[in-house]
């Protein structure tokens, strides 16, 4: 017996992640969603899972292109973060128009300036999972800016990682 979808996701509010957009190219066009159900996989070699709704623009691209990538978010990237969870109505490649700086790295995946990390992936392999397909991708590049800080989720709202570390140190 499960519990019902509202019951998952009021649970689900609590469980904070940092906030990341999954990018891909496929031919010319880009596409990408904000994402917070990221995890690592394997250190050996270097391997993580990204689970990505069936109904999200981004998915099939990124399945057909056989590439991705996982930037993860600062807070100045927070209306970028808003733009790619559909909060504005802006779809596929028109989502990377007047939003951020962009390049790439090895596969061609689109990379966002300013990430604390940006892992470019391979992929590897995909398992349906009810709504969702869960991407499994190598990593075979990626780029760290290491005065860089995480962008956040956590019970509906976006949270500086910075301010937690200063509440850490208050305590």
């Amino acid at each position: 017996m499960s519990i019902d979808a509202a019951a998952f996701k009021t649970g689900m509010r609590h469980l904070a992640a940092s906030v990341t957009l999954i990018t891909t190219r496929h031919r010319e066009l880009r596409g990408g969603l904000t994402a917070t159900a990221v995890c690592s996989v394997s250190a050996d070699p270097p391997q993580l899972l990204v689970c990505v709704n069936k109904s999200a623009s981004a998915h099939d691209p990124i399945g057909e292109a056989g590439f991705f990538c996982v930037n993860v978010l600062a807070p100045g990237h927070r209306k970028i973060a808003e733009r790619f969870a559909g909060m504005d109505g802006v779809e596929g490649d028109e989502r990377f128009t007047d939003m951020g700086e962009w390049s790439s790295l090895s596969t061609g995946a689109p990379v966002l300036k300013g990430c604390p990390v940006s892992f470019d992936c391979r992929l590897v392999t995909r398992v349906p999972a009810g709504t969702h397909t869960i991407y499994i991708g190598e990593i075979v590049d990626l780029t760290l800016d290491p005065e860089a800080h995480a962008l956040l989720y956590c019970d509906g709202n976006f949270v500086h990682s910075e301010l937690l570390k200063k509440a850490l140190q208050a305590a």
